[in-house]
């Protein structure tokens, strides 16, 4: 079996590689914007360094694929704010250009489809919007707040589109807020988890946007990489959207409370104003999750965070 990754260099990415590694051949496809090629270190992942803009890179990255699960994106809701057409290109024209690579692809191998090789995409919870209630499930209309969530939506429906069109077999996923090791805090747009670790673990003042109690829901990245290939060991599909989430919302004060306990001392915290196009509220109904894929559960949030923090602790540790 051999599995393409889009962002294989990512946070995300990495940790699928690994899980991908011991069942298929993996090749990656990572410009390395965000990622790094130690990530990869040791998996015997063949890893195309180029972006979703080369389709010459990206025909290549796909040529042979059984299933190709795309991840890589610009992530980040205030980034797509500060550079909307560049968040569009990678996203929305990215996507596309993945899309018609794998239908170009055909049936891959002998045991792939003859439309073309399975495709996992990673849509994202942003596409709801701020809802007016909690949870959501994948009926809700959709309101693209954000030109972030406005590339993943056009994304996701070309995806789905492809799949009622040309038989395309695709499963669209919702990501919610996935963490972890391997989650970069060195930016300006660094998520909540990654960003409250390292600036605790460096004695510093948490900057907390807003009063800190939007809600999140949390999924651990090993979870994820669970999810994900079993979806392409079984090739799962579905004809709608399907959210990954925990179901288990968290304010951003009570992230900051599960940090301390592990810290076992109180950690500074400033509020600071909201960022321009956050949710208040984000919490997933997995049920349809849950009934495709029965045998993965989510990790608990605490023993995820300490996960985290230690990764986080060892890569101090070993100046990396």
């Amino acid at each position: 079996m051999r599995v393409t990754v889009t962002g294989a260099a990512g946070f995300i990415g990495a940790h699928l590689c690994r899980a991908l590694v011991p069942h298929a051949e993996v090749v990656g496809l990572d410009d390395l914007s965000t990622g790094s090629r130690e990530h990869l270190a040791g998996t015997g992942v063949r890893l195309i360094e180029a972006s979703l803009a080369d389709r010459d890179a990206v025909t290549e990255a796909v040529a042979g694929a059984d299933a190709v699960v795309h991840l890589a994106a610009r992530a980040s809701v205030p980034a797509s704010v500060a550079d909307p057409a560049g968040a569009w290109q990678t996203n929305a024209e990215g996507t596309m250009t993945v899309l018609e690579a794998v239908r170009g692809a055909g049936g891959g191998s002998a045991s792939a489809s003859q439309a073309g090789p399975h495709l996992v995409y990673a849509s994202s919870s942003a596409v709801y919007g701020d809802p007016p209630s909690q949870p959501v499930h994948e009926e809700l209309p959709v309101a693209a707040g954000s030109p972030y969530a406005a590339g993943k939506l056009a994304g996701e429906q070309a995806a789905l589109a492809h799949q009622t069109v040309f038989g395309l077999p695709v499963l669209a996923l919702r990501f919610f807020n996935v963490y972890g090791p391997l989650q970069p805090a060195d930016h300006a747009y660094a998520a909540a988890v990654p960003a409250f670790i390292a600036r605790a673990l460096a004695g510093q003042t948490l900057a907390i946007h807003g009063d800190g109690l939007q809600t999140r829901d949390f999924v651990d990245v090993g979870t994820v990489a669970a999810i994900l290939t079993d979806a392409v060991r079984r090739r799962v599909t579905h004809p709608s959207p399907v959210n990954l989430a925990s179901g288990a919302p968290r304010t951003l004060l009570e992230v900051v409370d599960a940090l301390e306990r592990l810290l076992g001392h109180p950690v500074a915290r400033q509020h600071t104003d909201p960022r321009a196009g956050d949710v208040r509220h984000s919490t997933a109904d997995i049920t349809r999750l849950r009934a495709l894929f029965p045998a993965v559960a989510a990790q608990d949030f605490d023993a995820g965070l300490a996960a985290t923090v230690a990764w986080f602790r060892n890569r101090i540790a070993t100046n990396v």
